[in-house]
């Protein structure tokens, strides 16, 4: 393999590779570690190697990709479609060959250890005024004598009963064709699904059913993340939970942040309808999951309230993301949005099924930001909170009574385990936890899908189902935290040598140094370290978290937050020392930084129940001082000081009576690895 060999690069693991032509797609993610299925050693019979690859400018990974970089479509590929068929686009990783350059997804069906996506619902009291209710009324037979249709007798009795108020009723042409056979089977008894989205608004009937109905009346919170993808089914008349699930967002094969896909957009024609299909798809799909989890069917969900970033609001809408990628960053709508949910294509719901689109609240600052305020209230807090929604785009929230500001940072998807040496989502096998022995340098960890530690006994064993796969972010924050507490880190983020460190652990990378974590090699198993790469990664993405944060309390006039508050499903999962020692979050004490789980999912959640809440969302949104980072004169500032480990300026008293952080400084060339000089002539 040499660099003039086509370039390959895997999704959503990141992971990439040069390699000839005509190598399977199938060995390329072997020889990369890539987490591709197969279990019937290539021959084309199990389909577990399916993926997706991508066509297209990839301005990202600096390649484009042709028609032909895959070798044409095989007679194995033919008979298995023709046999189980094979989704549209897909392909058998064992069957194609790579030709050229590649953006090759691996979908979660054809990973060995699936993504875990961590945005259960988290447990809360919401008050329940939903929009859509089950309504049951009599009434009145046709009379010769007052001629009226059935429709205009149906409206009346609903009036009478209280139902309407002074707002007008609708129906579709499919709800009126049902209408007259449903009032005479059940003997003019009748049950509605009654969609009525406030009081001053008019109301709808989205279906019926003759006689008395008593059956599911769901709806779907939906948290549209740019890597992951939540929904939670829940029953509109008490707001529980049914079920719950998660997928990856699929649009991480055209980029995984969000400048990215715009960037795709910009580049390739269709672009944005492309990666518009594919999210409409993949809801469809998680909304048929979840329905089957509760043993239920789908057309039983009759609203869906979706809550997301700007860029991913548009490409759901169908919206050219374009001017989101340039200043001003102007979105095309930036207040609620109540469709029809056919209009987005989520045929797998009721065919009456409305969506709610909570307001964004600027260019970069999205729905799923307002969601997280309605779910945390920080516009209601006594005390100075910091909200920080963590994820491949943070939004972060500073406010109190008095006031409330907004923006958005690019932190990018190092803190999801991707572009990581040895990163990876969220999965059974990957690290999770991690603590370093300050005087013996030596490390242990926690897996996703066992409760031990490295070092308990009976830990080989309890782990030998899932293996040591890699590192998630978690882990990887835990891991870059942990070695500045014990002496491997020094403040600017230099990784020391064996004899600055007094480690054998610590590995010759190049002109660098990384850490060993974990050497699985004698068992075929990988071997796991932090490189300078990687701790650089994670400083990038911290600084700009930092930064962001650092703008809005410049813009209030302060230096300190009383409260912190972590949302996100990543969020939920982040210990607050080890954030603090990073300084990915301002000094606080550590017992006022709480974590909120998945907020935007709770306020989706939350908007879906109580159709107050959506008024209130919306009044809240336009009081919101929105911030720009992209513009703001001191950001870049605040991003440089914010590289240091914690901070290169802030003082951190409250974190300093927690911990004491070594002074140590590694920046000494005499103990950086050599490389041979060459030869003067």
């Amino acid at each position: 393999m040499t660099s003039s060999d086509p370039l390959v690069v895997f999704t959503p693991s990141g992971k990439r590779g040069h390699f000839p032509p005509g190598t399977p797609v199938l060995t390329a993610a072997r020889q990369l570690g890539v987490d591709l299925e197969s279990v019937c050693g290539g021959r084309g019979i199990c389909s577990k190697c399916q993926i997706t690859p991508g066509e297209g400018d990839f301005p990202k990974h600096g390649i484009t990709v042709g028609a032909q970089a895959l070798s044409p479509w095989n007679a194995v590929e033919e008979r298995y479609a023709q046999k189980r068929g094979l989704k549209p686009g897909r392909r058998l990783g064992c069957q194609a060959l790579i030709q050229g350059d590649l953006v090759i997804d691996v979908p979660a069906e054809s990973q060995v250890h699936r993504q875990v996506v961590r945005k259960a619902a988290s447990a809360r009291a919401i008050q329940m005024d939903p929009a859509t209710r089950l309504v049951a009324v009599h009434v009145p037979e046709p009379d010769m004598d007052e001629p009226s249709g059935d429709f205009e007798r149906l409206e009346a009795a609903l009036r009478a009963a209280g139902h309407l108020g002074d707002a007008p009723l609708g129906a579709e042409l499919r709800v009126l064709q049902k209408l007259q056979p449903c009032l005479r089977k059940g003997g003019w008894e009748i049950t509605l699904a009654l969609y009525r989205p406030r009081e001053d608004r008019p109301a709808q009937i989205l279906d019926l059913w003759p006689g008395f109905y008593d059956g599911p009346l769901c709806g779907l919170a939906i948290d549209l993340g740019s890597t992951t993808i939540a929904a939670h089914l829940c029953d509109l008349r008490d707001g529980q939970v049914l079920a719950s699930g998660g997928v990856m967002n699929p649009q991480i094969r055209f980029g995984e942040d969000l400048m990215s896909r715009v960037s795709y957009a910009m580049m390739n024609p269709g672009g944005d309808q492309e990666m518009c299909a594919a999210v409409r798809a993949a809801l469809n799909d998680l909304a048929e999951t979840v329905a089957t989890e509760a043993g239920l069917s789908p057309d039983a969900i009759f609203e869906a309230v979706i809550v997301c970033n700007p860029v991913m609001h548009h490409l759901l809408l169908g919206i050219d993301p374009v001017e989101l990628g340039q200043a001003p960053f102007a979105l095309a709508t930036s207040g609620a949005l109540t469709l029809c949910a056919r209009d987005l294509n989520l045929s797998a719901l009721n065919p009456g099924a409305q969506a709610y689109l909570l307001p964004c609240i600027a260019g970069h600052v999205g729905a799923d930001a307002a969601a997280v305020v309605l779910s945390e209230e920080p516009h209601k807090a006594e005390t100075l909170t910091l909200v920080v929604d963590v994820g491949t785009n943070a939004e972060i929230v500073l406010g109190d009574q008095t006031q409330v500001l907004a923006c958005s940072s690019p932190t990018g998807p190092a803190f999801e385990g991707a572009q990581i040496s040895s990163g990876q989502r969220a999965a059974p096998g990957a690290i999770e936890r991690i603590e370093i022995d300050p005087i013996s340098k030596e490390p242990r960890f926690r897996v996703i899908g066992c409760d031990l530690w490295s070092d308990d006994p009976g830990f080989a064993a309890a782990s030998a189902a899932t293996g040591i796969t890699g590192i998630c972010g978690s882990g990887i924050i835990e891991a870059v935290a942990e070695m500045r507490l014990a002496g491997l880190l020094d403040p600017s983020g230099l990784i020391g040598s064996p004899a600055q460190t007094g480690s054998e652990r610590m590995l010759q990378d190049g002109r660098t140094w990384s850490y060993l974590i974990y050497d699985g090699r004698a068992a075929d198993g990988p071997l796991i370290s932090v490189t300078q790469g990687d701790v650089r990664a994670i400083q990038l993405a911290k600084s700009a978290l930092y930064a962001g944060a650092r703008l809005l309390m410049d813009e209030i006039g302060t230096d300190r937050v009383d409260r912190v508050v972590l949302a996100g499903a990543f969020g939920a999962h982040i210990s607050p020392k080890h954030a603090m020692i990073l300084g990915m979050i301002p000094d606080c004490p550590l017992d006022h930084v709480i974590s909120a789980g998945n907020a935007a999912g709770t306020g989706a959640r939350i908007a879906l129940c109580d159709r107050k809440a959506r008024s209130e969302i919306e009044t809240t949104v336009g009081n919101i001082t929105k911030i720009e980072t992209a513009v703001a004169p001191r950001f870049q500032e605040h991003f440089v000081n914010a590289n240091a480990l914690p901070h290169a300026t802030d003082p951190f008293p409250e974190l300093s009576k927690l911990v004491a952080l070594p002074e140590v400084s590694f920046n000494t060339n005499s103990e950086r690895p050599s490389r041979r000089r060459r030869r003067s002539n």
